[in-house]
């Protein structure tokens, strides 16, 4: 069985930073990152889909985290189809066309210069490219992921899409074998199925090295409202249990096995990373109690 890495999406933010769970005098930048470390294997690091990384930054969270903590890093607006706000670019190119090639050659090379320093140091676990809702299956989107391919190659990706049809019957079979061709990840997804935009709740597997399951909250606002709306839940432990199995089974097919939770309003979504920990960890955790609190890894 493969490494299960359990982490959340974000270490960052505002809500769990208000909502108590890190301890006064671990508040600021480097004292958060430390003390998350601490208790989990494995972060997403979604700010890189806001604005790209930066080298210095990078550096100091590989300095920061143990050995063997890794880093999934969202990929930045652009390069996934995203709008972005203009302040999000560098200044240089403000005002610049997106979809002109020299000005996206340009993003890519700065976002691989970004994350450069975790790719170095081992900490890098995966670069997540989550395309939009209006990404459908069809020739356009087959070249777009295969730029991506190219523009990524030696990379471990991970590819989440947000449009159904590529999961549902009648295109599951082509998307798992394109993603295959490319040496990318599949995320499955674990989310609401009553809104017509759900993602289809299945777990392909589309390479030995990685697989990625990203829990979403099963709030019914998806597609709708703000970002607490679509993604406030607080997880039940039944609700969790019933994903031990498939996790397990997943786990049996790569070497690596990344779970994040992205419920991400107040401490929910460490709570219930804390809580998957300790179920797949069940029949052995109990003869650890004594020493404390063990990261959410597991094998």
């Amino acid at each position: 069985m493969g490494d299960i890495l359990i982490g959340t999406c974000s270490w960052t933010d505002p809500a769990l930073v208000r909502s108590g769970w890190y301890p006064r005098g671990q508040r600021d930048a480097e004292g958060r990152l430390r003390y998350y470390a601490r208790r989990f294997p494995l972060v997403e690091a979604d700010s890189g889909y806001y604005a790209l990384p930066q080298e210095r930054t990078s550096r100091l969270w590989a300095e920061r985290t143990p050995d063997g903590f890794v880093f999934d890093v969202k990929a930045f607006a652009p390069l996934t189809g995203h709008p972005v706000r203009p302040q999000a670019l560098p200044q240089d190119l403000r005002g610049a066309e997106l979809k002109d090639p020299g000005v996206l050659d340009d993003l890519w090379a700065r976002f691989a210069d970004g994350i450069a320093p975790l790719r170095r140091a081992g900490r890098l676990g995966s670069v997540l490219f989550q395309f939009p809702p209006w990404f459908r299956p069809g020739p356009r989107a087959e070249a777009f992921l295969a730029a991506c391919a190219r523009r990524t190659q030696g990379w471990p990706v991970a590819v989440e899409f947000r449009h159904p049809d590529w999961w549902r019957p009648a295109h599951r079979e082509a998307t798992r074998a394109r993603l295959a061709d490319h040496g990318f990840a599949a995320v499955a997804v674990d989310m609401a199925q009553s809104p017509p935009t759900a993602i289809p709740p299945i777990t392909p597997v589309t390479t030995p090295c990685r697989s990625v399951v990203r829990f979403h909250g099963r709030s019914t606002a998806w597609g709708t409202g703000s970002k607490e709306d679509r993604f406030r839940h607080t997880y039940t432990e039944d609700e969790l249990a019933q994903w031990v199995p498939r996790l397990r089974a997943l786990a049996d097919r790569v070497r690596s096995l990344h779970v994040l939770f992205n419920n991400c309003c107040a401490d929910a979504a460490v709570r219930a990373a804390q809580t998957m920990a300790d179920l797949l960890q069940a029949p052995v955790r109990r003869t650890a109690t004594a020493a404390g609190p063990s990261p959410a890894r597991t094998h």
